[in-house]
């Protein structure tokens, strides 16, 4: 059983920034594609309009490591949240359907260079015996976010669709300040080399090549997984779902923000108790048993015509989701471990899950529009079931100790 210890505070400060994030990204998301709608496209550029935001991110991710690795975590932390801050805000201003695809796209570009940053603070921060439960506690602050951001995003209703784009530009500046103040007071831990001086806040670490982290079974694993999960998660349920709920229940007020709430609940619920049960007896069995109950209800999904069904099935794919992404993170934390420079390692494993929500909105965007929500669904749930049975074939390897070496000793 891991060794129990606190909490390092700058992770509190990290926690506390997601949930500000969240808060205003779940106001936004219920109505992004509604609000494209009202430009008179159809499924296909809706979709497009979430696509454009992962797409950027993807092609920026290897410029957000080098610009991480040359001027720190904190600086391009706050500039990214800045460049989404005021492209969002200016999303409610778009006059035309190109200029929100163009403002998402510049968002697209902040967002990844605080997700790289976020990742690398993380990781550098996390005692070995504690890395799901920091991820956990990480991705369950900007689920609580994305809980409440509905609800307040319904009491922002009677003003309009440009509302959310207004509310989640403020709540990014606010996550500016948090971090610009907070981080600022504490000192992020640096590694040492022979040459190195400690307590010169020159990150000397050694990076970890891409090749070397690709030559564990693990590694490559959580990338796939990483693919479904933007597929599905990032993709096509912030893309699709509301459009589903909108068609199937046209009578229901807000049903695609009850169907996104109640998936962040579903997720909510679980992912705390699942960091601390993944720290404890290893990650593969909740990647595992996570993503194939995460694939069974979003196949289902497609196909449910009643309203209180739907919202189990997204409340049952949240569990499923919680239950595994903890997991996920930490694989990727315990190939990288605390005294090396991952920059390659993370850029890959977040560009997987962007290129998964590149492709999966469009891919069932367009096949919905061919042959219905259905089958479009069913096919994004057989993609996280093979997740889930690429890792039945994936063994446990041991984890990255405190000094940075191999443990030998398998966890229990």
């Amino acid at each position: 059983m891991p060794h129990r210890s606190a909490v390092p505070r700058e992770v509190w400060v990290l926690v506390a920034a997601s949930f500000v994030i969240a808060l205003g990204y779940g106001i936004v998301a219920p109505v992004l594609p509604l609000y494209a709608q009202r430009f008179g496209v159809g499924n296909t550029e809706i979709s497009a309009v979430v696509s454009v935001f992962a797409a950027m991110r993807l092609i920026f991710a290897p410029a957000s490591g080098w610009l991480v690795q040359r001027f720190g975590e904190k600086h391009i932390y706050i500039s990214g949240l800045l460049i989404v801050a005021i492209s969002t805000g200016a999303c409610a201003f778009a006059g035309e359907y190109w200029q929100l695809v163009a403002l998402r796209a510049v968002a697209g570009i902040g967002s990844t260079m605080f997700t790289v940053s976020a990742m690398g603070l993380l990781i550098r921060i996390s005692p070995a015996s504690m890395r799901a439960r920091i991820s956990s506690l990480y991705s369950g602050s900007f689920l609580i976010g994305g809980v409440a951001g509905p609800i307040l995003g319904a009491l922002a209703a009677p003003f309009g669709l440009h509302a959310p784009f207004v509310i989640y530009a403020i709540a990014l500046f606010a996550a500016c300040a948090v971090v610009a103040l907070a981080l600022g007071r504490v000192q992020v831990p640096v590694g040492t080399e022979p040459g190195g001086v400690a307590g010169t806040g020159v990150d000397v670490r050694p990076v970890l090549t891409l090749a070397a982290a690709w030559a564990r079974k693990p590694y490559r694993a959580a990338v796939a997984a990483n693919f479904a999960n933007g597929w599905t998660a990032f993709g096509v349920r912030v893309a699709l779902v509301p459009v589903v709920m909108a068609a199937f229940f046209p009578g229901t007020a807000s049903a695609a923000a009850l169907a996104l709430t109640t998936f962040a609940l579903g997720n909510a619920a679980i992912i705390l108790p699942a960091g601390r049960w993944s720290d404890r007896y290893g990650r593969r069995p909740f990647i595992i048993g996570g993503m194939a109950l995460a694939g069974v209800a979003t196949a289902l999904f497609g196909f449910a015509d009643n309203l209180v069904i739907s919202l189990i099935l997204c409340a049952i794919a949240g569990v499923g989701t919680g239950l595994c992404a903890p997991s996920q993170q930490a694989v990727v934390a315990d190939v990288v471990g605390r005294h090396h420079r991952g920059g390659p390692v993370l850029a890959t494993f977040q560009m997987v899950s962007d290129l998964g929500a590149v492709i999966g909105p469009l891919v069932i965007g367009a096949l919905a529009d061919l042959v219905g929500f259905g089958p479009a669904f069913a096919v994004t749930g057989a993609l996280l079931v093979l997740g889930a049975i690429v890792w039945t074939f994936t063994p446990n390897e041991p984890e990255r100790t405190e000094t940075g070496a191999i443990d030998v000793v398998p966890r229990v």
